[in-house]
């Protein structure tokens, strides 16, 4: 299966304005299958942004309502000044987002701090019927030195070829054998836009530990699948068994694979995630 370019997935996106905090948001989201399908729901992390998922979201679009946003400062949601990007900003964005759309019980597959979301999500509902959690950020696992260095001020005064490089390290280091070009192309984009460095720096410097510590692991009645790459050194596996433990879920390791695992092993990610979506099926009625 081919993903389509970074460009046809911004032609096909849609956009809403959700409240958080006070600020009136731009979010940018792709909605695509049945309308009354099952919603499946796909959350990325930092530096990513939608464009993440273009191996994963599009292979359930037959059988699934595939919601798939841009993060607030991410991809093509708003990335101005003046409002929060933390994870507890996004869980916030997240349920007005799915209000918006009409949604009410959901399947949630998330990825580095989207999966800090999608935990405190689940935590502080009873929405979250799945959650399918891929080297995510949890109890106190994170922020990463790179992502804590490209939070401070330095990093708006970089050069253009300096600051690209950054990104291209980002990405192929975070891939288990050579990043493929549209992958880094596409992931690049939008951080290179006019604003883009003061951005991704805003998006960093809003990493906070606490947002995962702080949670009430105990509240998380979801189904959950542990899909993680084994060889991760940013996300450790040791962190997805501590969570399959803790909540009673299971843990699908993902050999060959590194950080951005969704790239490195496609077709093995969605395999496992049919698999337990087939062996998992939500309760009728919920998916409204």
């Amino acid at each position: 299966m081919t993903g389509p370019g970074h460009e046809e997935w911004t032609e096909v996106q849609e956009s809403t304005t959700v409240t958080v905090d006070g600020h009136d948001l731009e979010v940018a989201y792709r909605d695509e299958g049945p309308e009354d399908g099952d919603p499946l729901v796909f959350l990325h992390g930092i530096p990513t942004w939608s464009f993440l998922w273009r191996h994963v979201a599009p292979a359930f679009e037959d059988d699934y309502r595939v919601i798939v946003p841009d993060m607030l400062g991410y991809g093509n949601s708003d990335a101005h000044d003046g409002f929060d990007r933390s994870i507890r900003a996004q869980e916030a964005m997240l349920g007005e987002l799915l209000d918006d759309l009409g949604l009410g019980d959901v399947t949630l597959v998330a990825h580095d701090i989207g999966g800090g979301v999608a935990l405190r999500f689940a935590a502080h509902t009873d929405r979250v019927e799945r959650l399918v959690a891929s080297n995510i950020v949890c109890y106190d696992s994170w922020p990463v030195e790179f992502i804590s260095n490209l939070g401070l001020p330095a990093t708006a005064e970089l050069d253009d070829e300096e600051f690209e490089a950054k990104l291209d390290f980002a990405f192929a280091e975070g891939a288990y054998g050579d990043a493929d070009p549209a992958f880094v192309e596409g992931m690049k984009e939008p951080w290179l836009r006019e604003g883009g460095k003061r951005a991704i720096s805003r998006a960093a410097v809003a990493t906070n530990t606490n947002h995962t510590t702080e949670i009430p692991y105990g509240d998380i009645d979801a189904e959950l699948l542990c899909l993680w790459a084994e060889d991760d050194v940013m996300q450790p596996i040791e962190y997805g068994e501590r969570l399959a433990d803790d909540l009673g879920g299971e843990l699908s390791r993902l050999p060959k694979a590194f950080h951005w695992v969704v790239e490195d092993v496609p077709e093995a990610y969605r395999d496992e995630l049919r698999s337990f979506l087939t062996e998992n099926p939500s309760s009728p009625g919920d998916g409204a």
